[in-house]
């Protein structure tokens, strides 16, 4: 569950880098200026949104409850995740919402099944500061074998752990003359400004709640 996908991963950096010049610089390169180099750093302290690998999908099985497609019972998928923030006050409150698509392998009779689901705060990707179990609701009608829930999860983050230190943001963005020793650094690789925004990254991610068997099945699938 501490694996997030390569767009959480994404999201988790900067929104965008880069100084204009002609155009606008590839992101994360060190734009070259009349005045010397430098980078914007545009970033949010709002947390990144997303699903960890292995835990956006959950199957479950009838009879004696062997993994076999003679046993399938339901599987369900989330999709369709979509987040909210408001980070007009020093607690920032994040949002996300998504909806669970199911399908059910036998479709006498209606049926209501229930999928719990987990929603956690991240810090740098690893520091676990929050978690929430949940449950989706599906209601398959009488015939039906496919069916929709949704889900929603919510936190709050301190503004002021997201928010870079004053010399770690002058750091990033001081402009470098040419001939100045650090002129061609990135300084996004110095270790103590990796372990700065390491700290003021938040995410928000979002999974079903799934049992080892079943976060096993999901990872060899």
């Amino acid at each position: 569950m501490n694996r997030a996908t390569k767009l959480t991963a994404r999201l988790m950096g900067f929104a965008a880098l880069g100084l204009a010049l002609a155009g606008c610089a590839r992101e994360g390169e060190l734009a070259m200026a009349g005045d010397g180099v430098g980078i914007t750093a545009i970033r949010t302290v709002c947390p990144a949104v997303g699903v960890p690998d292995y835990t956006g999908n959950i199957t479950t099985f009838a009879g004696n409850g062997a993994p076999t497609l003679g046993n399938l019972d339901v599987t369900a998928t989330i999709t369709n995740v979509r987040s909210q923030c408001s980070e007009s006050n020093d607690k920032v409150y994040s949002a996300a919402s998504f909806d669970v698509l199911a399908r059910r392998n036998g479709t006498q009779g209606a049926r209501r099944v229930e999928l719990p689901y987990f929603s956690t705060v991240l810090r740098g990707n690893s520091a676990v500061v929050s978690k929430r179990i949940g449950t989706v609701v599906i209601d398959f009608a009488d015939g039906q074998d496919r069916a929709t829930g949704k889900g929603i999860a919510g936190a709050f983050i301190n503004r002021a752990d997201a928010t870079l230190p004053q010399d770690i943001r002058e750091q990033i963005t001081r402009r470098r003359k040419p001939g100045d020793p650090d002129a061609a650094l990135d300084p996004l690789q110095d270790p103590a400004v990796k372990a700065a925004v390491a700290r003021a990254s938040f995410e928000l991610l979002v999974g079903f709640q799934l049992t080892e068997e079943q976060l096993a099945y999901n990872a060899t699938r």
